[in-house]
């Protein structure tokens, strides 16, 4: 096979080496290629999708990238097809130098989700290079008195190539007084010497052209020369002897200037200016050198010049040549191994790999938010860095390949308590003492809509006059959404309810961007006096949430309405026409004037006065009741025809009046038989004791029933002020219902809404709002109970009535509230 390989052209060998070595392997979850150097660009590598178990769609969409190490873009990915391809020419002596492996580390990035993929490109080494002579003449004085065996060190020649295409042999030309040796190092590296192997003479010949080749091991190999001339001297034969031919030396990289590294010794045999030396570096020794090292050219000692610095540079190679001063001067030479120790001075360095993403607030534990590398340039414990983070974070690192991690997080996130975490990574090297370094990172936190809209009340009280202007504002509602954005929009609503059989959107219109609530028409306290419905507030999130507030409307009633005349019935005619005899004394009862107003409370307190009359020194009308009696008696000079002009007023503002006309004609002869007056009045008192007992004996049941029935609303009222915030006992009165009626309980417990209303009475009798009547005339007495929580003491108003109004007539209000939202 050797010989058919060497017949073989360059150019398909090394096609035949690419398919050999383009295997992949897998070490540690990493992807492995071997290539030769120097392949054309667009040449295939290995198919990058298929190693990884990705489909070629998904590498597209997923965005797979390179990111290399180096700051050449040495590969590329065609995502058509998945291939890794070369991108530019590679040459492994740039990359590696005379490493013997030469690796080139990628790292494949994909996204959605983040994922990071370690691939190593090792690159092999190629029979590119000619071995080469640093110098391609050298000129080599010699003392004709040297005896046969004396050795010469020539220049070795330098190979860029590594491996079987490194320098392997020497060879010299033919001549008849030197043959060569060659040595080999420690390390590997082959030194020649020149050996004389017959004594010169120098009347023959003065000097010797030799031709020195080096040849490496590649097939086909390459050669490079240099041209030795040797001249024949007959004056000092002796050279300057090294102690070693070789210093193995280590030093501390920052090792403070001035300190010696080494210091080399050589002895020169001869006497005289023949045997002074003078030390200096090689011939070849690189400008770098001469600025990091210097040496003293009396002692010999190398000093240090100019910091050193191990991540610049781990080991140097150098010669000192030792000259003396004879003429001509003979020299020798010594090679020096320096190698740099590491100390830790390099901080380590954090290194994102990509833009953290922003995170949704309902990301689930674990959701990846950027890709972070570490790297320290030093070596061993000095070069291992560790990452961590700052307390007290719901984020956690979560390690990967060969110093990679992924910020991942560690716990629900709440945009509305932290809509932004500045995450603090720590980075501390393993060296003695450590170095760390810090790195901040911006995660923003997306808003999802997780908060439903939040009512400033959950009940709102509202009191409107009646009769106010439709379109008037009734309240306003205000809710609050701590999202973001279409998150956090509100738009409000009335939720499709009735009040009564009546829909709630007949009464109040709200508007739907800043929630002031309109009233629809005018209301009627005599038809509704409370009603209630829900707002609702809704967001715009997807999906939305929502939450419901109640409003409570009270109407509050004004004097809109004329008190209405009951008795004497507007049917009989415009004037009512009574008789009374003339025999009649003082405080006769002549009639009684019954009037009702449809309004409440102070509004339907009505007041009766005599406006007109014949003659007014005769009759007089009872302020509260309207009993109409006479001042005085009558006498024979009292015309027979009186006339009465009756005024009604309530005690509302503005005040509300009506009139009514009695006309009474006193008759004389007008009388009953006292005997039958007598038994009537019998009857009559005995009518009315039995009426006064049932009537103290419904009373007081009514009295016991209400306590009960108020403290059991008490007590219902604080359960539900926990839950609404809000309790009221109203009554619900119609004005005058079903003459002809005895005492009636109605207990109204439907609604949030509730009260106790007691009616009772005939055609006679007026049922007020917030009052109370007894009425000496009517059959029957009237009776209302309304709620205890009126801001008046309720025993000082039943004594204060009950001194102020006679007749035993009494009345009472609750005062009202201010119509606004509380």
């Amino acid at each position: 096979m050797g010989p058919v390989m060497r017949k073989m052209p360059t150019k398909l060998w090394v096609l035949l080496l690419f398919h050999l070595t383009a295997l992949w392997n897998t070490t540690d979850a990493q992807i492995r290629y071997t290539i030769p150097e120097e392949l054309k660009e667009g040449s295939i590598v290995g198919n990058i999708a298929k190693d990884l178990n990705l489909e070629v769609a998904e590498i597209s969409d997923r965005r797979l990238r390179i990111a290399s190490d180096s700051g050449k873009q040495y590969f590329d990915v065609n995502l058509g097809k998945g291939d890794l391809i070369v991108n530019q020419r590679i040459d492994r002596e740039e990359l590696c130098g005379q490493s013997s492996s030469c690796l080139l580390p990628l790292e494949m990035i994909i996204e959605n989700p983040l994922n990071l993929y370690r691939v190593e490109i090792e690159i092999q080494d190629i029979n590119d290079n000619y071995p080469v002579f640093q110098t391609r003449e050298h000129i080599l004085n010699i003392a004709e008195s040297t005896v046969p065996g004396a050795r010469f060190r020539l220049e070795s020649a330098q190979d860029s190539d590594v491996g079987s295409h490194s320098l392997r042999s020497y060879t010299l030309s033919k001549n008849g007084h030197f043959i060569l040796d060659v040595k080999t190092n420690k390390d590997g590296t082959k030194l020649p010497e020149l050996v004389l192997e017959k004594s010169l003479d120098r009347e023959k010949e003065t000097v010797h052209t030799l031709l020195l080749t080096a040849i490496d091991g590649g097939s086909p190999e390459r050669s490079g020369t240099a041209e030795i001339t040797v001249r024949v001297l007959d004056i000092n034969d002796n050279a300057p002897v090294f102690d070693k031919a070789v210093y193995d030396v280590q030093l501390q990289e920052n090792t403070a200037l001035g300190v010696v590294v080494v210091t080399v010794k050589a002895v020169d045999q001869d006497e005289g200016l023949n045997a002074e030396i003078m030390y200096s570096f090689g011939p070849h020794t690189t400008e770098a050198l001469h600025e990091l090292f210097s040496v003293d050219t009396a002692t010999g000692e190398v000093k240090v010049k100019n910091q050193v610095d191990y991540e610049s540079g781990s080991s140097y190679k150098f010669d000192i040549v030792a000259r003396d001063k004879g003429v001509p001067a003979m020299e020798g030479l010594c090679s020096i191994h320096l190698d740099i120790l590491d100390i830790n001075d390099n901080v380590p360095e954090i290194i994102l790999k990509s833009l953290p993403s922003p995170v949704r607030e309902d990301a689930p534990v674990g959701t990846v938010v950027a890709l972070i590398s570490a790297k320290d340039v030093d070596t061993g414990d000095n070069g291992r860095v560790i990452l961590s983070l700052a307390p007290g974070l719901p984020f956690t690192l979560k390690p990967s390949i060969s110093n990679n991690y992924a910020l991942v997080t560690g716990a629900t996130l709440d945009r509305e308590m932290n809509p932004t975490f500045m995450v603090e990574i720590r980075a501390s090297d393993s060296g003695s003492p450590p170095l760390t370094s810090k790195k901040n990172i911006k995660v923003d936190v997306l808003d999802v809509n997780d908060n439903p809209p939040v009512f400033a009340q959950s009940l709102y009280t509202v009191y409107v006059q009646e009769n106010s202007a439709a379109g008037s504002i009734l309240c306003s509602v205000s809710a609050s959404d701590s999202d973001l954005g279409e998150n956090a929009k509100i738009t409000y609503s009335v939720i499709n309810s009735k009040g009564g059989d009546i829909p709630i959107s007949s009464y109040a219109y709200i508007n739907s961007e800043n929630g002031t609530v309109f009233s629809m028409h005018s209301f009627d306290y005599e038809k509704i006096k409370v009603f209630q419905f829900l707002v609702q507030a809704k967001d715009q999130g997807s999906p939305s949430l929502s939450s419901n507030a109640t409003v409570h409307v009270f109407i509050q009633d004004q004097n809109d309405n004329v008190p209405t005349v009951i008795y004497p019935s507007a049917v009989l005619g415009s004037v009512s026409h009574q008789r009374m005899p003339r025999s009649a004394k003082t405080g006769h009862l002549v009639t009684k004037v019954t009037a009702v107003d449809a309004d409440s409370g102070h509004n339907a307190w009505i007041s009766y006065r005599l406006a007109e009359a014949t003659d007014s020194s005769l009759f007089a009308v009872n302020l509260y009741t309207g009993e109409v009696r006479t001042k005085r008696s009558v006498s024979e000079q009292d015309d027979s025809s009186q006339r009465l002009l009756i005024e009604i007023k309530d005690n509302g503002e503005p005040v509300q009046s009506t009139t009514v006309t009695v006309d009474i004609l006193i008759e004389d002869g007008l009388h009953e038989p006292i005997s039958d007056f007598r038994q009537k009045a019998t009857e009559k008192d005995k009518k009315k004791s039995k009426i006064t007992f049932y009537l103290i004996l419904s009373l007081a049941s009514v009295s016991v029933l209400s306590l009960v029935t108020f403290f059991i609303l008490l007590i219902k009222c604080a359960r539900d002020s926990r839950d609404n915030g809000s309790c009221c006992i109203s009554r619900d009165s119609d004005g005058y219902k079903n003459p002809n009626r005895n005492l009636q309980i109605q207990l109204n417990t439907d609604g949030p809404i509730k009260y106790v209303e007691v009616l009772g009475g005939d055609m006679m009798s007026q049922s007020q709002s917030f009052g109370s009547y007894l009425s000496p005339v009517s059959e029957f007495s009237d009776l209302t109970f309304v709620k205890p929580s009126s801001t008046l003491d309720f025993k000082d108003t039943l004594r204060g009535l009950d001194a102020s109004l006679p007749d035993s007539a009494w009345t009472f209000e609750s005062q009202q509230q201010l119509n606004s939202c509380l």
